[in-house]
């Protein structure tokens, strides 16, 4: 089974997907931007594209890297991945899912304020990439094509994890951590994922 969780930048994906890991008992958390760094790194800059989505070869390595993991991988594979284009979608998810694999897609979303509020949170200055692309975002993910959506605006990056594994039909254990062990481990996520 893979769990895509979609999303505006801001929305809440790494954690969430990370919130779904610590309290399951067997899962992976595949990051498909890798590739896209990968490429990045190795493509001259005068052929180099803006967005590393736009390289044929990410969406076809990330629809192999995941079909992969899905035959080979005994537990849930978590992809926390922003991916707005229906094209794309339908290369990788799509795709997927006509090779016969269970791929849950869920969309998190919030309002464009909330949203800038989240980045601002995490050190994200005023006209960021980041904040650049929320409108651009949070309209193409209202689209039908990328249900299942969550309105995120008051929930807790717990509860969007608890709501996930119940309609993936996904037993999560307690979670026993305190406030401090829960701000600790978010934090930490945060700064794994910074890239330099």
């Amino acid at each position: 089974m893979i769990i895509w969780i979609n999303g505006a930048f801001g929305a809440g994906k790494t954690q969430t997907a990370y919130e779904l890991h610590r309290r399951t008992t067997q899962s992976y958390v595949y990051d498909p931007e890798n590739a896209g760094y990968f490429i990045r790194k190795n493509v001259p800059v005068s052929i180099r594209e803006k967005d590393f989505q736009d390289y044929p070869m990410w969406r076809e390595c990330n629809y192999q890297m995941l079909k992969h993991l899905d035959e080979t991988y005994e537990g849930i594979v978590i992809a926390p991945m922003t991916i707005v284009n229906p094209q794309y979608f339908d290369e990788i998810i799509g795709r997927l899912r006509d090779d016969g694999v269970t791929v849950h897609h869920f969309s998190l979303c919030a309002t464009e304020e909330t949203l800038k509020k989240r980045l601002r949170g995490r050190g994200e200055k005023s006209h960021s990439w980041a904040e650049q692309q929320i409108k651009r975002c949070v309209t193409a993910l209202s689209d039908d094509k990328f249900h299942t959506h969550l309105d995120t605006n008051r929930t807790t990056v717990s509860d969007n994890a608890e709501r996930i594994a119940s309609m993936s039909n996904i037993v999560l254990s307690q979670d026993s951590r305190g406030p401090i062990k829960k701000a600790y481990d978010r934090v930490l996520t945060q700064v794994k994922h910074i890239r330099f």
